[in-house]
């Protein structure tokens, strides 16, 4: 037996051997069966129809399912192609906005002058101070009075800027208003430093004080109340001779008191007394009998 005979199945075979025959038909000829057995149909070709039917389908739905996809794709073209007018937009938007833009400008050019208005307002505040301010002509007679008292006092007495507002409304002495006395100190015509130095030389020349004690009765809220600066001035200003003004002050105490020569020494140059040096002390002392 030849075993490279092809299958009775394959009918394709180009040299179609014939196998031998046991009894039947030959291979392709109608079979008339064997005695006492039913004939059986070829079921080559049938299984062969049915391969091709189901392959003839699968190619049916792969024809169906590629004409969705390019449904798909030409649906997902057309919506970009749709979508590509959406930059235009977005260019065409910005003019609005420098539109927007200059209409804020337009409107802060606007408002400008409101902020201004203030200064406009100023020289009519101004004015209305003016005409608020008293005239020259419409002083009241009190102050007019009080600046008066004022000039003599500094003048004559040589105060203070404070000593003549504690002198002009002083219940022991002129009883001016404050409003009144500090318009007089206000407009005096005073040298407060020329003030300070003749109080200076007027406590030299009459009570024989010290260069210290000058200063402390001429800064003093108890005396002349002038400015640290100007009793300053004065004291560094004045002409006087502290050495004879030791001896004036020891001859006092010696003749209006009976003092010993060392207790005026010691009165001389106590810091609660008369504060000369002790140079001043030595010389007053050794002169008191000249």
């Amino acid at each position: 037996m030849n075993s490279n005979a092809p299958s009775p199945q394959d009918p394709g075979s180009p040299d179609q051997n014939f196998a031998p025959s046991f009894g039947g038909a030959p291979y392709g000829q109608p079979d008339q069966g064997i005695p006492g057995v039913p004939p059986v149909p070829p079921a080559g070709k049938r299984g062969k129809k049915k391969f091709i039917a189901a392959g003839c389908g699968c190619l049916a739905l792969l024809a169906i399912g590629l004409a969705s996809c390019s449904a798909v794709v030409l649906s997902a073209s057309g919506g970009s192609d749709d979508d590509e007018p959406a930059p235009t937009v977005s260019v065409e938007a910005e003019p609005a906005v420098e539109q927007v833009e200059e209409t804020s400008e337009e409107v802060v050019e606007e408002d400008a002058p409101a902020e201004e208005q203030p200064a406009d307002d100023a020289p009519a505040k101004d004015e209305q101070a003016e005409e608020e301010a008293p005239a020259e002509g419409d002083v009241p007679a009190e102050h007019t009075s009080a600046l008066n008292s004022a000039q003599s006092y500094s003048d004559l007495m040589h105060m203070s800027k404070a000593g003549l507002f504690d002198q002009l409304t002083s219940e022991y002495a002129d009883k001016f208003s404050d409003e009144a006395a500090q318009y007089a100190v206000d407009n005096v015509d005073a040298d407060w430093n020329a003030n300070a130095l003749a109080s200076a030389e007027s406590y030299s020349e009459t009570l024989y004080m010290s260069k210290q004690g000058v200063y402390d009765q001429l800064t003093s809220e108890y005396g002349e109340q002038f400015l640290p600066e100007e009793a300053q001035y004065a004291i560094d200003t004045i002409e006087a001779d502290w050495n004879e003004n030791a001896l004036q002050s020891a001859r006092n105490y010696r003749d209006s008191m009976d003092m010993s020569p060392e207790a005026i020494r010691d009165q001389l140059t106590s810091d609660y007394g008369e504060q000369f040096t002790q140079e001043q002390a030595d010389y007053a002392i050794e002169h008191l009998d000249d």
